[in-house]
């Protein structure tokens, strides 16, 4: 059974993550649905914006309470998340609450192991809001993937890709539920069952940045489907070892160097889409967001080591 302190703390920190992930998610389906289906663009404005309200009360909760080495991963926001909100805001006229990226700049880690019983009580009701709007935008992207797959809707993302965001909400919301019933298999050290799951992440990110690129950036494309070779690799080699119940030194060691890797991709490429420097399609607070999942896995990663 978790403690109060690593409940309070991992719930903080996987909400940072998770929540932020989420509310993007909608932004990026509601900048790439036809004005035809207003109102349902209107129904996933109403569903980020519930997204951001409780994300904001988590990054308030959150100061002083949570790991120096989640505030120093860049895994919550990066250099470029703020630039990348704002020229998305620009671009797309999707409204993002700024302020919380601001906050969340300027968080401190804990500095105490004391938590109040007050905050155990509020992480608790945030982690059921939580819960409950994980499922409101699970039936959502359900039923938006199935009506894309039946050819009732068009839009500008690949259907792969809702079905990515679709999985990572999953993951979410099973990691909020072991949450809730204090359930220590939620510190489950398995690192070859992360990597099959991040590695395929990496690979279906990959796969996007390569389809989202325009045809003229021949070099960009050619690194991206790299990645997805590799990853594809990675992930196989991770599900063997797994399955054989292998040492996972020599697999978490390639998954590391891959992942530093396609960071500095991920990363390089941003900051070319913020300058206006790389012809694609990429909405700039999406190269962001892969960016970022990227160093969220580095530093499972690394804290396997």
């Amino acid at each position: 059974m978790l403690s109060k302190e690593e409940y309070i703390k991992l719930s903080l920190e996987y909400n940072l993550f998770f929540a932020r992930i989420m509310k993007e998610h909608l932004i990026f389906i509601e900048a790439s649905l036809p004005i035809k289906n207003s109102r349902l663009i209107l129904d996933i404005d109403d569903l980020k914006k519930d997204f951001e309200s409780f994300l904001l009360e988590i990054v308030y909760l959150a100061n002083k309470q949570i790991g120096e080495d989640v505030l120093s991963s860049n895994e919550l926001v990066t250099q470029y998340t703020l630039n990348a909100e704002l020229l998305t805001e620009f671009y797309t006229g999707v409204c993002i609450d700024t302020d919380i990226t601001k906050l969340e700049m300027n968080l401190v880690p804990k500095y105490n192991k004391n938590y109040s019983p007050e905050l155990y009580e509020k992480v608790y009701n945030l982690n059921m809001e939580a819960i409950n709007l994980v499922d409101n935008l699970i039936q959502l992207q359900r039923d938006l993937t199935d009506s894309v797959l039946d050819c009732k809707i068009f839009i500008t993302l690949y259907p792969l890709l809702l079905e990515h965001t679709f999985e990572e909400a999953e993951v979410y919301l099973n990691i909020l539920e072991k949450l809730q019933s204090l359930d220590e298999s939620i510190l489950d050290n398995n690192i070859l069952k992360k990597e099959v799951f991040w590695n395929e992440i990496m690979e279906e990110h990959s796969m996007f940045i390569r389809g989202l690129l325009d045809p003229t950036e021949g070099n960009l494309i050619n690194i991206a489907n790299e990645f997805a070779a590799l990853f594809e690799e990675l992930t196989i080699e991770a599900k063997e070892a797994l399955e054989n119940n292998s040492p996972a030194e020599e697999i978490t060691e390639k998954s590391l160097e891959a992942t530093e890797k396609i960071k500095d991709f991920k990363s390089e490429a941003t900051e070319g889409l913020l300058n206006c420097n790389i012809r694609s399609i990429i909405i700039p607070l999406l190269a962001d967001h892969v960016l970022r999942e990227a160093y969220y896995y580095l530093r499972i990663l690394k804290s396997s080591n």
